[in-house]
């Protein structure tokens, strides 16, 4: 029987702030749902809606936790580790301008910082079975990246390379995800390795076709690559996890393309939008994903280089729920059998 999408659910990584309503788990999450959202998705990183170490060693904590969204109104829905799982791996070109994304003390030390990212997935993995939660989203990070194009000319095994190390540090981390019971979901993002879906089968193939690898689906980055967004789903449904609900527009013209000439958000070719504002077939998207039985959250993700962000959630949630298809119990032609059995079956084959 085919499974109804859960939601709307909001990524509140976009939200949290210094101000209220935004900086608190109480305050963010009543927010959350007087704009009609059923369920959150939590950036572990952000010390001021979790605690992520305490998350990973107290159930108590994490029982509290969910029950402060549970009495305003939504659900958790899954823990984010983008930033961490960012830093799992790390081109020395990005070394200064991802440092940000680490606590001080490891900041200027790759190794320190990559054992730090490592440790933090570890615990958001152990926070997630503690909230009883069965999936987490992430980044992979990048090795190979800088080389995305193909020039100049790739000296043979340099990608290899990139994806044999890239599976290396996340075959430990896949393998504790196994033992506590958790898919880890990697949104396919470009600046990650795991940026199509040929570089998610590389990187699969790597891990022993683990079966905690799994995709964070999110048809924005596809729209921005000119990439078959829907076809995608037929391809790769059964290891999609996660869908963040975001819109895109791509508009190129005689002076810029996909790359966009170093342009800001606003004067590029490709440009995030709020949910309606872009083109992106949302209708088809979500009747792709139900008929292939996704039964997670339809996760919004605002980003937009136009719009005022809490307008962006308001309507983000309506538009979800407009989308969200109920599945059916019986099939629309019910009403005109002829109530058959295996005899009648066979005689109207021919069958002696």
């Amino acid at each position: 029987m085919m499974k109804t999408i859960k939601g709307p659910a909001l990524f509140l990584a976009q939200f949290a702030g210094d101000d209220a309503p935004f900086n608190s788990w109480a305050s963010i999450t009543k927010w959350a749902a007087d704009c009609g959202y059923r369920g959150v998705q939590v950036p572990s990183w952000d010390g001021r809606l979790i605690e992520l170490e305490k998350a990973a060693t107290s159930k108590d904590y994490c029982d509290e936790f969910k029950g402060v969204a549970a009495e305003n109104g939504v659900e958790v829905t899954e823990l984010s580790t983008h930033l961490q799982g960012q830093l799992v791996a790390v081109h020395p070109a990005y070394d200064e301008a991802f440092d940000g994304f680490a606590a001080p003390e490891v900041r200027g030390n790759p190794t320190a910082r990559q054992e730090w990212a490592v440790k933090q997935v570890m615990m958001a993995i152990e926070a997630s079975r503690n909230m009883d939660i069965g999936a987490m989203a992430s980044f992979s990070g990048a090795l190979a990246w800088p080389y995305v194009y193909p020039w100049p000319q790739r000296p043979a095994g340099l990608v290899e390379t990139a994806f044999d190390e890239l599976a290396k540090r996340w075959r430990p981390i896949l393998d504790h995800a196994e033992d506590c019971g958790i898919d880890i979901c990697y949104e396919i993002h470009p600046g990650e390795d795991l940026h199509d879906g040929v570089t998610f089968e590389m990187f699969l193939e790597r891990v022993g076709n683990h079966s905690r690898c799994n995709m964070l689906y999110d048809p924005s980055h596809y729209v921005l690559q000119c990439l078959d967004y829907l076809e995608h789903i037929d391809i790769y449904h059964e290891r999609i996890g996660m869908f963040h609900v975001k819109d895109a527009e791509f508009n190129p013209t005689g002076r810029q393309g996909v790359y966009s000439g170093y342009q800001s958000w606003v004067d590029r070719a490709g440009r995030f939008r709020s949910l309606g504002d872009g083109q992106v077939d949302f209708k088809g998207v979500f009747s792709k994903l139900t008929a292939h039985d996704f039964d997670g959250w339809a996760v919004v993700e605002w980003e937009c280089c136009l719009k005022h962000p809490e307008d962006g959630a308001r309507e983000g949630a309506r538009f979800v729920s407009d989308h969200i298809i109920r599945v059916t119990e019986k099939a629309f032609d019910d009403f005109a059998g002829a109530g058959t059995d295996d005899a009648a079956n066979r005689r109207m084959l021919g069958i002696s």
